[in-house]
């Protein structure tokens, strides 16, 4: 009877953390190692790669901190949605672009697509108890 006992949801704060930490830690990989951000960035989006790869990062801080504060975390959990959708043709890209590359790294590629589904009704969830 234990494993049909429903888990409790994590706090409001705590799932505000769960969204706000990932954001701000890939916010600061995007300037600490941008290279392999580089290469999601698809062909068909006008200008340098590495512009996008610094201007997301920015975004990410940006929609991290957001949500890391209280006052706004409401509007930077909105905001989190739009960027979610927004990366989904770099998480394509990828998946295009590793088509040629071991299974387990097709696997990594292919399996990022669905993750942007909770990760958008987890920031939904974020958004709702703000």
């Amino acid at each position: 009877m234990a494993l049909l006992r429903r888990r409790r949801r994590p706090s409001p704060e705590t799932s505000a953390a769960l969204l706000a930490y990932p954001l701000l830690g890939m916010g600061v990989l995007h300037f600490a190692a941008p290279a392999p951000f580089d290469t999601l960035v698809p062909p068909w989006i006008p200008g340098e790669a590495r512009f996008w790869t610094y201007a997301s990062g920015v975004v990410e801080l940006a929609v991290g901190t957001a949500v890391a504060v209280p006052r706004t975390r409401r509007l930077g959990a909105t905001a989190a949605v739009g960027l979610f959708l927004a990366v989904f043709p770099a998480n394509v890209q990828m998946a295009w672009d590793w088509r040629r590359r071991p299974w387990p790294w097709q696997a990594v590629a292919l399996g990022r697509l669905p993750l942007q589904y909770p990760m958008i009704t987890h920031a939904l969830r974020v958004r709702a108890d703000s």
